[in-house]
């Protein structure tokens, strides 16, 4: 799922090409997209890009008139910029907003359909599309560790929370975990303050990392190759590699269709953390510490 810093290169590709430019079309291919009737999509027709922002990972397209235009990614969307009127590839494509001199194409992987768009008429309309995360380059310190134990939940799942913190998911939460040295089922309100300081450093400071190595390779161009998986990350996407920092393979936790990487040495003070599927299979013979591990292979 696109993040905080892949959302902030879409946006930063997206402001010189479209701002101040008139929607000319609007094309929907699959109209499972669209999650709103009122005001219609054609209201957007015939009108111009005022300004851009972000909900959490939602990008927004304010339009004259104050009625927006809202997308979500969700997990496998993409968006790709190309020529005028541009044909809607049937694989993958859902919806394209046409411009004088470009098309924003918007795509989506896979088989299941949960990237959407929305039509929304007022500001209050769209603040109520925001689940109330922070956004950590907003706030202090303090402001994070008072959201962070707000309510006791694992770390990772906090923040990933979108009612706690803003645009923060799968991907660069290991990667904030890992620099921050903290093992992602930790509670929250057991949280030490000094720990709480060296999280909400971390999560600065790898967003900004991100978003800086983002613009970087992408220049001016569009963003093509938007993904969670890269090979620069220290942990996410890195189950049996080395842990950067220690050479001590990383580690995962997996669970539904996701998976929590870290580093045992690293983030657990050498403790395997129990895999649902392969720890209930193994039971007394599941490794308890990365030693263990590491004396049975």
């Amino acid at each position: 799922m696109p993040e905080l810093p892949d959302i902030t290169v879409y946006l930063d590709a997206l402001a010189p090409r479209v701002l101040g430019q008139r929607i000319l079309h609007v094309r929907v291919f699959n109209p499972f997209i669209l999650r709103s009737v009122d005001p219609p999509l054609s209201a957007a027709v015939g009108r111009d890009v005022v300004a851009l922002r972000r909900i959490g990972k939602r990008v927004v397209f304010e339009l004259e008139g104050s009625i927006f235009l809202v997308i979500h990614l969700m997990i496998a969307g993409r968006f790709r910029w190309l020529a005028p009127e541009a044909a809607i590839p049937k694989k993958l494509g859902l919806a394209a907003v046409d411009f004088a001199h470009g098309t924003l194409l918007l795509t989506e992987a896979g088989t299941t359909r949960r990237a959407s768009l929305t039509m929304v008429g007022s500001e209050a309309e769209l603040r109520a599309l925001d689940r109330g995360g922070l956004n950590v380059f907003a706030i202090d310190a303090a402001r994070f560790t008072e959201r962070l134990r707000s309510e006791n939940h694992t770390l990772k799942r906090a923040l990933t929370d979108p009612r706690l913190f803003d645009g923060i998911g799968n991907a660069y939460s290991d990667e904030i975990l890992h620099r921050a040295k903290l093992s992602p089922v930790t509670l929250t309100q057991r949280l030490s303050d000094v720990d709480a300081a060296r999280l909400f450093d971390a999560s600065r400071t790898v967003l900004q990392e991100w978003i800086d190595r983002l613009r970087a390779e992408t220049g001016g161009d569009f963003p093509a190759k938007v993904t969670a998986f890269r090979p620069e990350m220290a942990v996410h996407g890195k189950y049996g590699q080395p842990c950067p920092v220690c050479g001590t393979p990383v580690q995962r936790i997996r669970y539904a269709s996701n998976e929590t990487n870290y580093c045992a040495r690293c983030q657990t003070n050498g403790k395997l953390l129990a895999d649902r599927a392969l720890s209930r299979l193994l039971k007394q013979d599941w490794p308890k510490s990365i030693d263990e591990l590491s004396g049975s292979a």
